[in-house]
């Protein structure tokens, strides 16, 4: 199976979109807008956001992420070692427990949901690392409270989190026994980008900087400074020489380097809303007008983002169907588009899928994160997708909930007994492209066909309400989910 995301090169503006006769305000935009923005949205949902403007729909989904309250911290969240009654079995049972929350979080929470991962695919840890439930939700937390917030602060905050200091070393980190594992990965992947206007003597000289943030009440506590630790000689970074603390070494980056950390991101953040592929025209006028945005918003993120998904680039038909859906894309994005049931028993076996098609949640491979994009496919990869989406169909047809499959055929073809219309219909509502030929969509009506005689179709006799019609409907949805047209969004 090829999946092709080649497109024509996207040369729209940041100017706003506006509908016009050649490019219309449509319900294919709007999947597009809910695909790139969350995860999918439901036909009544879509049907709704079609009477309002461009410009308002996004205005009510940031502003609507913005507002969604952090998810409360569970009785666990803040213990220590001593508060477990039994350490191996309530840790364990922690964790899990978290995943599952995550999860649900993920598909429900829209913009907040789809940022708070790529946070964590940005800031890094691995639990496997560190294997801590209290640590894993004050991660967690940290990346749903900045999700929309200030770059700036998000970078000062993770910093000097437990879960990160014990990840990258900086409990470690003392004026006696300096180390510079946080230092690098902070100008390396979280703010510059590798080789981007810093040297080795800077890492150096800002690992002293970080100093200080290694004590504890006892062991899995919160991580907090103390002064005797902290390197109190004056350190040279960027060229300035200064008595720094860890709050003048993120004041000093940000002064000084402010044009390289919003170019690092706003790229970042373009590949992956829009599209992975960056050439030096989307450089000079997308990338370096978004960067400006950010630096004149103080690091503010949300100017810069309802800048770049109000635009005629967003817009534009050549970002549509660019973008290789992650494994959480392929499961979340259909349970939200086609509205079928799920519980905890599922979500965690979503869980579990994704980890082996890819996307194992709080373990990433390594400190760079997920490449995303093409490295999510391969042989391997590609049949457990099939694989997973096969299992939710099953689940539902063994708690006899095959009907729902019905609902969704007679909903997006207006109850229609022409199998080739509800074939049309349901495919190109769950794909972002149309199908590549016509023999294609002749396929997909002949395998939802089945094995009941033409006349029964040519005679008007067959409609969605024939006891066969849940299995045909499940044989359509198999079909579908392996087209390459399904890995795209």
């Amino acid at each position: 199976m090829e999946i092709n995301t080649n497109q024509p090169c996207n040369t729209s503006t940041l100017a706003p979109y506006v509908p016009s006769s050649s490019n219309p305000w449509s319900t294919k935009k709007i999947k597009h807008i809910y695909r790139r923005l969350g995860y999918g949205a439901n036909l009544a949902t879509i049907d709704s956001a079609l009477l309002q403007t461009p410009g308002a729909l996004i205005d009510f989904l940031v502003d609507e992420a913005t507002a969604v309250d952090v998810t409360p911290a569970p009785p666990w969240g803040n213990f220590a070692v001593s508060d477990f009654n039994d350490f191996n079995t309530q840790n364990q049972q922690f964790i899990e427990e978290w995943l599952l929350q995550t999860g649900n979080d993920t598909v429900t929470q829209g913009l907040r949901g789809r940022l708070t991962l790529f946070w964590m695919n940005h800031f890094v840890t691995e639990l496997e690392q560190y294997s801590y439930a209290p640590y894993m939700y004050r991660y967690y937390n940290l990346m749903q409270t900045n999700a929309l917030g200030n770059f700036k602060t998000f970078v000062h905050d993770v910093g000097i989190n437990s879960t990160m200091l014990v990840y990258l070393n900086g409990f470690e980190n003392t004026k006696f026994n300096p180390n510079e594992n946080y230092a690098r990965e902070l100008f390396e992947l979280f703010t510059l980008g590798a080789d981007n206007n810093y040297t080795q003597q800077d890492i150096l000289e800002a690992a002293r900087a970080l100093t200080g943030y290694n004590n504890w009440d006892e062991p899995g506590a919160q991580i907090y400074f103390d002064a005797s630790t902290w390197d109190e000689d004056p350190k040279t970074v960027f060229g300035q020489t200064n008595v720094l603390t860890y709050e003048d070494l993120i004041n000093t980056l940000f002064e000084q380097r402010e044009s390289e950390i919003a170019n690092f991101i706003c790229k970042k953040l373009y590949q992956f809303f829009v599209s992975h592929e960056v050439d030096v025209l989307i450089e000079q006028n997308i990338i370096g007008p978004l960067s400006q945005t950010l630096i004149d918003s103080n690091f503010d993120i949300l100017p810069m983002l309802k800048r770049l998904f109000k635009s005629e680039h967003f817009f534009d038909s050549r970002a549509e169907g660019v973008i290789i859906k992650s494994p959480f894309d392929i499961l979340f994005t259909y349970l939200n588009e086609s509205d079928f049931y799920y519980d905890d028993t599922m979500m965690g076996a979503f869980i579990y899928f994704g980890g082996l098609i890819g996307q194992e949640l709080y373990d990433p491979p390594d400190v760079s994160g997920w490449q995303r994009d093409e490295t999510w496919i391969n042989s391997s990869t590609l049949t457990g997708r099939w694989q997973a989406m096969e299992f939710l169909h099953n689940y539902l047809f063994q708690e006899e909930l095959q009907g729902s499959f019905v609902d969704i055929a007679r909903e997006l073809s207006n109850d229609s007994n022409d199998p080739e219309v509800i074939t049309k219909a349901v495919v190109d509502f769950f794909n972002a492209k149309e199908l590549f030929t016509e023999a294609d969509y002749d396929i997909a009506s002949t395998i939802l066909k089945w094995e009941v005689p033409q006349n029964y179709y040519d005679d008007g006799i067959w409609n969605l309400n024939w006891d066969s019609a849940p299995y045909q409907m499940y044989l359509l949805l198999i079909h579908m989910i392996r087209m390459p047209e399904f890995q795209l969004k």
